[in-house]
């Protein structure tokens, strides 16, 4: 949370613990982070907030990975734009990575090399789409699903637009397609031309906090 001084917290009021929280913000960009063990949330975008970038982060050692979207109920963030890109989602993370809802969301060119019980999930018909990611299952049979529907039934959520091109799926996993593929939800959630999923190494190399010194280049 970025604060005034100390002793300010504002409209959005104390903390409840999560690493980076972006409450009602706007064109706000989340980059070269290094992340893990949080109260709660490693990074949590709601009320409204939009236009957000998610990128070269590397994230360990946490359950509830990132929330975007306040609640179902909460419409006001059926306009969140957010891109999640170039990041490793590594050892000890269990879910949401990233957990949406309403809005669009454009995962592109992220390593998941770790998760225990789903990478991306969503709920109250959230546009997911998912390019060029690498997503190694874990080795639990019963947990190789690379996303998880929630909140409803199948008869609703099969019309979630949710779509996979050119992930690359190792170890079991596999992504659940949904919706008719409606060319004007995904132009909303397709902010970056996506490259091959065979470069993933050497595009999040780099994921994780700078080690910056003065007068060098980082």
């Amino acid at each position: 949370m970025v604060r005034a001084s100390p002793r300010h917290y504002g409209w959005r009021t104390i903390s409840d613990g999560d690493g980076v929280s972006i409450f009602g913000g706007s064109q706000v960009w989340v980059d070269h982070c290094s992340l893990s063990n949080c109260h709660d949330g490693l990074i949590d975008a709601i009320h409204g907030s939009t236009a957000i970038t998610i990128s070269n982060n590397y994230m360990t050692h946490h359950d509830k990975v990132m929330l975007l979207g306040h609640s179902d109920t909460y419409v006001q963030d059926k306009n969140m734009q957010v891109t999640i890109a170039f990041n490793h989602f590594g050892e000890g993370l269990v879910q949401r990575m990233p957990r949406c809802r309403h809005g669009y969301f454009h995962v592109v060119n992220n390593d998941y090399t770790h998760w225990a019980m789903y990478a991306i999930g969503g709920s109250a018909d959230p546009t997911i789409n998912s390019q060029g990611n690498r997503f190694l299952a874990p080795n639990d049979r019963f947990n190789k699903e690379v996303t998880k529907h929630e909140d409803a039934p199948e008869s609703e959520w099969k019309n979630w637009n949710w779509r996979s091109e050119g992930d690359l799926m190792l170890n079991g996993a596999y992504f659940t397609l949904s919706g008719a593929g409606a060319s004007s939800s995904y132009a909303k959630a397709s902010s970056l031309g996506a490259r091959p999923s065979s470069l993933i190494s050497s595009i999040t190399s780099g994921a994780g906090s700078l080690t910056c010194r003065k007068g060098s280049r980082c």
